[in-house]
Formats: C-alpha cells, sequence, structure tokens
C-alpha cells in the first residue's frame, strides 16, 4: 500500500505522524508525508525520518485571521491544495491519512478531489474545526475519547510501551513548557527550583526555544541545578527518566505521558480552541490518575501539595492499564480493511 500522512504544525500532530509511519514502513507499507513550511513539520522529519519522501507546503493557519490575512491564508492553502494534487499522483498514493493541524489542509482536500480515500485521526477531545468539516467524507474517524471510534486508544512511540515502569517513588520531576515554551509552566518551575533541590528531586526542564535564555538565567540566579533543554527530540528518553511530569494537556504529550506510567500535573494552555487541554486533562483526572490545575497565582502551592504526597505508585500502575502498545498498527490494520 502506498500511503500519504498529512498534518501537523505543532509536536503533537507530529508524534502521531511519526508513530503512524512507523508501523505502516514496519508492515512493509511506504508512506510519504505532506506537511507545512510553517509550524514545526520540517524540523521533525526534513533532516530524518521512516517516510520515503516528504514535502513541505506553503501553509498558514486560517482559523484566527481576519479580513486581508484570511483571504491570503486560504489563497496559500488552495495553492497547497494544488500542488498536493500533483503530489498524490505522482506517488501513486491509495490511501491519505489527516493528523490534524492546518497542515493537513491541502492534501485531505486532494485526496478527496481525487477519490482517493480519507482516513481522520483526531487527537483532542473537543473536535478541531477541519476534522468537523471532513469528519462525513473519511473512510474512518479516529478518536481516544470516542466510544464509537473504531480504533481505540491513542497511538504514541512504541518506544514509551517498551520503556513504560511504575513510578514508585519521586526521585525526578519533568517541566514540559512545550516547543514554543510555556511561560507559566516555565516560571512554576522556577518558583518550586529551589524547595524540589532541598527535597532532593532532580530537575529535567524543556523551557521551550524562545524563553531558554531567560529560563537559565533564573537557574543560574538561584543557583539550582537542571537538566535544561529549549527544544529537544531526546523528550522520550527524558520522560521515561522522570517519576513526575509537570505539563501542558497536548493529547500527544497526554498519552504519552500516559503509556509510560508517568503521573503528570498537568496545567492546560488557557487559549485552546474549544478549551480542549482541559478536557483532555479531565478525562484522566476524573479517574484520579493525574492532577490539572488552571494557570493561575495558586499553582505553586497546589504543585507543592502533590509533591508532599504525590502517591506515585496508586496513580501510575493504573496509568499503564489505560492504553494498549499496538493502536497505530490497528489504525494501519484498518485502513487495509477498508480499502478493500
Amino acid at each position: 500500500m502506498k500511503l500519504c500522512i498529512t498534518g501537523g504544525g505543532t509536536g503533537g500532530h507530529l508524534m502521531i505522524a511519526e508513530a503512524l509511519s512507523e508501523a505502516a514502513v514496519a508492515d512493509g507499507h511506504e508512506v510519504i508525508f505532506v506537511g507545512s513550511t510553517s509550524g514545526q513539520d520540517r524540523k521533525y522529519f526534513q533532516k530524518y525520518s521512516n517516510f520515503s519522501n516528504v514535502y513541505f507546503l506553503e501553509t498558514t493557519g486560517v482559523v484566527n485571521k481576519k479580513g486581508i490575512a484570511k483571504i491570503n491564508a486560504l489563497y496559500k492553502v488552495f495553492q497547497a491544495f494544488l500542488e498536493a494534487r500533483k503530489i498524490l499522483k505522482k506517488h501513486k498514493i491509495q490511501a491519505v491519512y489527516s493528523v490534524g493541524g492546518f497542515s493537513a489542509a491541502p492534501a485531505s482536500f486532494a485526496s478527496l478531489s481525487l477519490f482517493i480515500p480519507l482516513f481522520i485521526h483526531e487527537q483532542n477531545s473537543v473536535e478541531g474545526r477541519l476534522n468537523r468539516l471532513l469528519k462525513k467524507y473519511a473512510k474512518s474517524f479516529i478518536s481516544a475519547y470516542d466510544k464509537n471510534s473504531p480504533v481505540k486508544g491513542y497511538p504514541v512511540k512504541e518506544f514509551f510501551y517498551k520503556n513504560a515502569r511504575c513510578r514508585d517513588k519521586l526521585k525526578t520531576i519533568i517541566f514540559l513548557g512545550g516547543s514554543h515554551g510555556a511561560k507559566a509552566i516555565n516560571d512554576l518551575a522556577l518558583h518550586v527550583a529551589y524547595k524540589l533541590q532541598k527535597m532532593d528531586i532532580a530537575i529535567i526542564h524543556q523551557a521551550g526555544e524562545a524563553d531558554y535564555e531567560r529560563v537559565r538565567q533564573e537557574y543560574d540566579r538561584l543557583g539550582v541545578s537542571v537538566e535544561l533543554y529549549g527544544f529537544t527530540k531526546k523528550l522520550p528518553e527524558l520522560i521515561t527518566r522522570a517519576d513526575l511530569a509537570v505539563s501542558r494537556a497536548g493529547a500527544s504529550t497526554l498519552w504519552e505521558l500516559t503509556a509510560n506510567g508517568c503521573p503528570a500535573f498537568f496545567v492546560p494552555y488557557p487559549h485552546a480552541a474549544g478549551d480542549h487541554q482541559y478536557y483532555n486533562a479531565q478525562f484522566l483526572v476524573k479517574d484520579n490518575v493525574a492532577w490539572c490545575e488552571r494557570e493561575g497565582k495558586n499553582l505553586k502551592p497546589k504543585l507543592i501539595k502533590v509533591l508532599k504526597n504525590p502517591q506515585l505508585k496508586e496513580k501510575s500502575e493504573k496509568l499503564l492499564h489505560y492504553t494498549n502498545g499496538n493502536v497505530a498498527q490497528q489504525m494501519i490494520q484498518d485502513v487495509q480493511k477498508k480499502m478493500k
């Protein structure tokens, strides 16, 4: 089978694309990627990937644009749509899998225009606008939050399952500020850094490229030892070393932590579309396997309260039973079945 995976913009979408490509290639299929020149797409796949070919088309997000900016964004999508049609024809693509994000629009619409079967994965508990629009045209619509989904669970890299472990003692904490840097999480890390050092808890911190220098200088001023990163593709390895995470609640990060058995204190991005990060986290909080707090002045005492009694073993054991390790493979098998 010749498959095109499309989508991206943010690391969350791209991690799904990576997990799907791993499963497809392992099953003997040829896979190409169509993404965007904007966002994180190039950083993830331009130099090394499982894809036989990668393409980055000039697109930007449309949803938050107004007036001339929106018209220009739509025109770019149309031009990219025409280019995507050529790419799908060139590689004789038999199915297109959208993992969401603005990067997915050109190839998704191109697949429909060429009568190539379209498959969609929705990563969040609140459906994205593009996915809502295309859902009725898709052969399959996969979501970990949808009881009617033909595949249950969330696709993450096999690494997280193979290296999963039950946490029983808080020795290392990881702060995940995201590729762009979440100031609220970075500031929270700095506010509790001295306390963590006193508690003999090692700190791993991904601060994001934009906020890296400020955070580095603050740790130096505090005299606190930290393993600090801006952007890194070593996150899977770093997560496996951590016993507790403080993180945004983007779907891919949430399910990677879950698959690895790492409990998390989630601080959802307050401006996410449909407040989806909050609802992503609530999916775990309702079963008492995670914590979730809104951004605000009370984050520090709330996190310190968790640090004093994290109940790691109980939560970690439950998390390890939440997901199975072959979701990506099941999604590829679902494509093959629907293609017959």
